[in-house]
């Protein structure tokens, strides 16, 4: 028999932190597209882990491992929004890698097998990966506190060099209800966060990042509960040794809230 070729290691995956957006941004005339090519230009993940704004749970918790419903976790919205399918592998083995490094720092970790992936993690994955061919498994934020999340993201960092993708899922301002008493356009609490954001990661400025609520102007206006900004500091401490070379594949503002989106490695 000929000597067989080893296979080769994956590539070490970069982390991501995105703005998901809302069920109607399947219909925008530019979002879906720039959420496709920056999945084109990515290497190709054995898995996905997400980490959605949308599912806040203590002890952690990980969703299904095989395949169930989608949790259609909004309402008001036209019934066709209701119907779309997101039917991507489980990913038992991605659980139990998690499993095995949040174990040794003493991370409670819990299963909620009957939990399916929701709009923060299916919208932008029918995007970027619309054969829905890619494992996917989600992970609760047990906590909204920016250092907790961060060193989460730490212990999870070796995942990367096992081929995942590991993504935070928010917006980076979110503030629904102050937009309903402004005009049309951005509002500027939510340009001067972004801006304010865009710069603070230029710098790698994690201190002014993890005090946002405080060191950033309008900071509580742009993210009065910070659910969408929370998952940003999991991809930070996932991608602690990449802070000084992020990458902004999607930028710009939809209905006046910034979808800028973030890649470091």
């Amino acid at each position: 028999m000929p000597p067989t070729t080893p296979a080769s290691p994956p590539a070490r995956m970069p982390a991501l932190y995105l703005s998901h957006g809302a069920p109607p941004l399947a219909d925008d005339p530019l979002w879906p597209a720039e959420l496709a090519a920056w999945s084109a230009g990515l290497p190709r993940p054995r898995a996905i882990l997400m980490v959605s704004a949308h599912w806040e749970e203590a002890p952690l918790a990980l969703g299904a491992t095989t395949p169930v419903p989608l949790v259609y976790d909004f309402w008001g919205f036209p019934e066709h929004y209701y119907s779309v399918r997101y039917d991507a592998p489980g990913a038992p083995d991605l659980a139990a890698s998690v499993r095995a490094l949040l174990r040794g720092p003493g991370t409670p970790v819990q299963d909620l097998p009957d939990r399916g992936l929701d709009h923060g993690a299916y919208v932008p994955l029918v995007e970027m990966y619309p054969d829905a061919d890619v494992p996917v498994l989600q992970m609760s934020m047990p906590t909204l506190d920016p250092r907790r999340l961060m060193d989460l993201g730490r212990k999870l960092a070796p995942l990367r060099d096992e081929g995942v993708l590991i993504v935070g899922s928010g917006f980076f301002t979110h503030n629904l209800a102050a937009l309903r008493h402004t005009g049309p356009g951005v509002p500027g609490w939510s340009a001067e966060f972004d801006a304010w954001g865009s710069e603070a990661l230029a710098a790698a400025d994690v201190d002014a990042l993890l005090d946002f609520e405080t060191k950033s102007p309008a900071g509580r206006l742009a993210h009065p509960r910070t659910e969408h900004f929370a998952p940003l500091f999991v991809t930070l401490g996932a991608a602690e040794s990449d802070l000084t070379t992020p990458r902004t594949p999607v930028d710009g503002f939809w209905l006046g809230l910034s979808k800028r989106s973030l890649q470091f490695g």
